[in-house]
């Protein structure tokens, strides 16, 4: 199932297939450590709803929700 990063539930693991959008701010990212074939997972939202917290690795990651919007993941 595919999807966008920023559609998951907290708990939800998911790989990164594509990204897509500002090549400044995916340039960013990929510096971050978000890069495809990476798996991640929701931790948590604001109260809001934005940012969303995600778990890249052995760390924790906060991106704007339309950054999140962005990247197409296939659960796991």
């Amino acid at each position: 199932m595919s999807a966008s990063l920023d559609q998951l539930k907290v708990g939800q693991r998911a790989r990164i297939q594509t990204m897509s959008g500002d090549p400044a701010i995916l340039q960013r990212l990929m510096e971050m450590g978000l890069l495809e074939g990476e798996v991640v997972e929701v931790i948590g939202f604001a109260p809001l709803g934005d940012p969303i917290e995600i778990r890249l690795r052995d760390y924790r990651l906060s991106l704007r929700r339309r950054e999140a919007a962005s990247i197409a993941v296939a659960l796991v």
